[in-house]
């Protein structure tokens, strides 16, 4: 699975994957399932690089206290909305506001994506950020941030 990145603006970034063949159902229902969890941690703001007290501390974790104090003062980090997954050919396509989650989120659902291609769908490659220019993008009705058109 190759990984590229274009240009990325998190609060209006396309992710783009191709595979070696069209979805069927039930391949389909994986990546979405794959989107959907992924979002719903950046929604709860599971994504904050400034909370992570655990990762910090590197293998051992016996005994370790974790402080709330500090957990509680972090800035929000959360992820604003994502649009559905959409297919064309052996191509999908899914919108993402990121909000002010961190970008470990992307780490996160590039290593879930990893696993995927290595139990269920074979992924060719995938790309953030960016447009593809056989597949145009529309104005996403739920990004807080519209893209202001050249007057």
């Amino acid at each position: 699975m190759e990984i590229r990145f274009r240009e990325v603006d998190p609060f209006n970034c396309w992710i783009w994957m191709r595979f070696s063949h069209p979805l069927g159902h039930g391949e389909r229902g994986y990546v979405e399932t794959v989107f959907d969890s992924w979002f719903f941690l950046g929604k709860l703001g599971g994504f904050n690089a400034e909370t992570l007290q655990l990762h910090e501390e590197a293998a051992d974790l016996s005994w370790l206290v974790v402080d709330e104090e500090e957990a509680q003062q972090a800035l929000p980090a959360l992820m604003h909305n994502m649009g559905p997954l959409e297919l064309q050919g052996e191509w999908a396509r899914c919108w993402v506001d990121m909000g002010t989650s961190d970008v470990f989120a992307l780490d996160v659902l590039l290593n879930a994506l990893r696993q995927l291609n290595k139990d269920v769908v074979e992924i060719e490659e995938v790309v953030v950020g960016g447009i593809n220019e056989d597949w145009p993008i529309e104005e996403q009705p739920d990004s807080l941030f519209p893209q202001l058109e050249d007057e």
